[in-house]
């Protein structure tokens, strides 16, 4: 079992020449708003789960995105209330977030 229940990486990666990217679409405040979401379930629930800003993930048209693992789950996001239903659906009820799960993910 590894050391985390589940690890959340979020593209906040810029690309240049004006192309579409998910650091223009919003991602790093919301990084830091889930960041800070996050902390306060872990210490409450005694859970275990790790949120890290990553490079581009490969699907900058569909952003800003985040992929949980080990589930291997996608997710589309534009506000804290999004980053809220995936925190309460996702991560504490175990549901699938349908309304922000990306094309072609689990």
């Amino acid at each position: 079992m590894s050391y985390y229940q589940q690890h959340i990486f979020l593209c906040t990666n810029l690309r240049e020449n004006n192309k579409d990217c998910c650091a223009k679409r919003g991602a790093n405040p919301l990084l830091d708003y889930l960041k800070t979401k996050i902390k306060l379930l872990t210490e409450n629930q005694q859970r275990k789960i790790r949120v890290s800003y990553s490079g581009c993930l490969g699907r900058c048209s569909l952003g800003p995105l985040l992929v949980i693992y080990p589930e291997s789950t996608w997710y589309h996001y534009d506000t804290e209330h999004d980053i809220d239903e995936i925190i309460e659906r996702h991560l504490i009820k175990k549901q699938i977030v349908h309304r922000l799960l990306l094309p072609n993910a689990k």
